[in-house]
């Protein structure tokens, strides 16, 4: 059976203030057609939120808009937000804008009867019918109301006011000024029933901060936490620290390292695009210039990378790094690298985060480096430096960018460990150390892990020579691993093993050389005189068979003439002519 009309859920409808952040946080923006009550101390912003709220309907959103101010003139608001690109005289010239000023100088009133608003209502209804307005702000209420000692009086207008507001159908914020335990002087937020909003500035550890909270938002969802928010040459900027999942996309894409033994220990292809990495490390270990190689060779493949320094100019890296062959000059030039460097006690943490959002959205870059993050402990607790660095490694991993981390870790410390304790959300960990052994200090690497792929177990050297970085071979001895003169010295030692080694074998292989050319020779004398000796004897051999076939045939003559002597008894003559026939 459908449901009737009067049981459907409500959707409260909403209207986006164009705000950094602010959105994200309401899930849409302010109620629509509906009161806002933004309050708090002098300074904390509330003029900029409302000023801002306005500008952006009207860029943004094409919905003209009426401040109503009772304290500052429209001069001097205009003055004011010209330097944060507001051109608030631009708007009132092209009628998109009215801006209303009304003094009132309680000195010279007296409240006799009742309090009437009737010509404020008349003078707010022209002005919006004037731009057509969706927007309006009154900027602040309560200095209707400071003569007033009657509080049924107070309330009173205060609901005539917003029931006539929405009545208009305009989307309203109200700026009230924070009392003592109470979010206004006046306590109008009572009053104000759709949206209020606490905006608040404090100071801890002689840095200022800044937090907004959504108090209540009537029939919509939204962010109940303390926001971090920020005013700069921008404007007002909120950052939604709780509003990052885990349900951003990964690749299986590589990227390198900038060095190619190194991207051999990681499975013989880098990094993932899109991940993190840290590198962890006691002063001096080249934390810096390991990532300074990454970012050259990541400019190389057609990057952009953004660097983030806290300890050093960017001249001074650039200097530095050109010093070992690393060139990040050239790439500066091109726009291919940007440097942002600021002390880590030039903001708080908040403002900081804030920052590295704006200027990473701002500069759209596939890489970024921030060297090195332990420099905001300087500025916060650690649970204050994980809680900002989380939301900034999320932010990072929402737009697919890579990014490498630097952690300074102290001498004696743990560095399995690091500093700022965001190990668990780290994707590639680096451990750079620089051991004392023989009386000398040398560089070694090893991956600490590296999720997703296989990679080596292996310690490494490494030197920073004037090509950049370059892994050596590691060498094992009976104390473990040997570096710097030690391995030198064991190279020596394997070298000189390994030419005498090589000139025994070459000493071996003439000796049977001279051995089978003597033998060879004795064969061949051998065989020289077993030819002769077989001559001899064939010469033998044939004069045997010539005398035997000679003895043979003679035998054979003599015989017979002896045997026709003895029959035919020839005369003499006749015995000559037969052995002369014979003979023939």
């Amino acid at each position: 059976m459908p449901e009737s009309s009067s049981t459907q859920s409500f959707s409260l409808q909403k209207t986006p203030t164009g705000i950094v952040g602010l959105d994200e946080i309401t899930e849409g923006g302010l109620p629509k057609a509906r009161p806002t009550l933004v309050c708090g101390s002098a300074g904390c912003g509330k003029t900029l939120f409302a000023t801002e709220f306005l500008t952006r309907g009207i860029t943004q959103f094409d919905e003209p808009g009426v401040f109503l101010a009772f304290e500052e003139t429209r001069e001097e608001l205009i003055q004011n937000f010209a330097s944060l690109g507001f051109p608030l005289a631009d708007f009132i010239a092209q009628n998109k804008l009215v801006i209303d000023h009304i003094s009132i100088d309680w000195d010279q009133l007296e409240q006799t009867g009742d309090y009437d608003l009737e010509g404020l209502l008349i003078r707010l209804d022209h002005a919006i019918k004037k731009v057509n307005a969706k927007r309006v702000v009154l900027d602040t209420i309560e200095v209707l109301f400071s003569v007033l000692g009657d509080t049924d009086i107070l309330r009173a207008e205060l609901r005539r006011i917003f029931r006539w507001l929405k009545d208009r159908g305009v989307t309203t914020i109200i700026t009230g000024e924070a009392g003592e335990g109470t979010l206004t002087r006046r306590g109008i937020e009572a009053y104000i029933s759709d949206c209020v909003i606490s905006l608040d500035q404090r100071v801890e550890n002689n840095i200022a901060r800044r937090r907004l909270r959504i108090v209540k938002y009537r029939g919509a969802k939204h962010g109940t936490d303390e926001y971090p928010f920020l005013i700069d040459e921008t404007g007002f900027s909120v950052l939604p620290i709780t509003s990052v999942g885990l349900d951003y996309p990964i690749s299986d894409e590589r990227i390198s390292s900038g060095i190619p033994r190194l991207d051999l220990m990681l499975d013989g292809r880098g990094f993932f695009r899109g991940s993190t990495i840290l590198i962890s490390g006691s002063s001096g270990t080249g934390k810096t210039s390991l990532a300074a190689q990454f970012v050259v060779s990541a400019c190389q493949g057609g990057e952009r990378c953004l660097y983030f320094s806290f300890e050093e100019a960017p001249s001074q890296i650039i200097r530095n790094m050109r010093s070992v062959g690393i060139d990040l000059q050239s790439w500066v030039q091109a726009g291919s690298l940007c440097f942002k460097s600021a002390r880590p006690t030039a903001y708080s943490l908040d403002m900081h985060l804030i920052q590295l959002r704006k200027q990473i959205q701002s500069f759209d870059p596939q890489i970024v480096v921030i060297d090195p993050v332990t420099n905001f402990d300087v500025i916060g607790s650690k649970a204050d430096s994980r809680t900002i660095l989380t939301h900034l490694i999320d932010f990072l991993k929402m737009n697919g960018i890579t990014s490498l981390l630097t952690s300074l870790t102290r001498g004696g410390d743990v560095y399995e460990q690091s500093e700022v304790h965001i190990s668990s959300m780290i994707d590639t960990w680096l451990l750079v150390h620089n051991p004392e052994s023989n009386g000398e200090r040398n560089r070694v690497i090893y991956i600490l892990k590296s999720r997703g792929m296989a990679h080596s177990n292996q310690i490494s050297e490494f030197e920073i020579t004037s090509q950049g970085i370059q892994l050596m071979d590691a060498y094992l001895g009976t104390a473990g691993v040997l570096t710097g003169s030690a391995r030198l010295a064991q190279e020596a030692r394997e070298y000189d093993e390994t030419l005498s080694y090589q000139q025994t074998i070459e000493l071996m292989r003439l000796q049977l050389e001279s051995k089978r050319a003597a033998v060879m020779a004795q064969i061949t004398a051998l065989q020289a005189e077993l030819d002769i000796e077989n001559a001899e004897a064939q010469l033998l051999l044939d004069q045997e068979t010539r005398r035997k076939a000679a003895a043979k045939k003679y035998g054979d003559s003599i015989k017979r003439k002896r045997v026709g002597i003895l029959s035919n008894q020839k005369p003499f003559g006749s015995r000559a002519e037969d052995m002369a026939q014979d003979e023939q």
